[in-house]
């Protein structure tokens, strides 16, 4: 996956998690997802659109957690996808299960 100045849907491992999101001075979206999962493969769109449209306000990041199961225990995500926001390095909120475009930008405005 390409980086373009967060534009993109970064993807990010257990090495380069804290450098990319507990680092960040922007809050980080960070969703948490998997190969299998269809609803992962559902909401990979709607994060790459919003990504886009909050450049520079929000970053989107995603983690495989078969690959990365460090952070995924850590912050014990137990379904995919999870949307955890992470601001100053703390989560301020997470979210379970593929959701409208819509209804993100909603549940995300009071963090964002």
């Amino acid at each position: 996956m390409s980086q373009t100045h967060d534009a993109a849907v970064l993807s990010v491992t257990d090495e380069t998690f804290e450098e990319e999101v507990l680092r960040s001075e922007l809050p980080v979206l960070v969703d948490f997802t998997a190969s299998w999962c269809a609803p992962c493969r559902m909401i990979s769109p709607v994060l790459a659109e919003l990504a886009r449209e909050e450049a520079g306000r929000l970053r989107i990041v995603e983690l495989d957690v078969d690959s990365n199961p460090v952070t995924q225990s850590a912050y014990g995500v137990l379904s995919m996808p999870t949307l955890m926001v992470f601001r100053a390095g703390e989560p301020v909120r997470s979210l379970v299960g593929a959701r409208p475009k819509r209804r993100l930008q909603q549940e995300l405005a009071d963090v964002v």
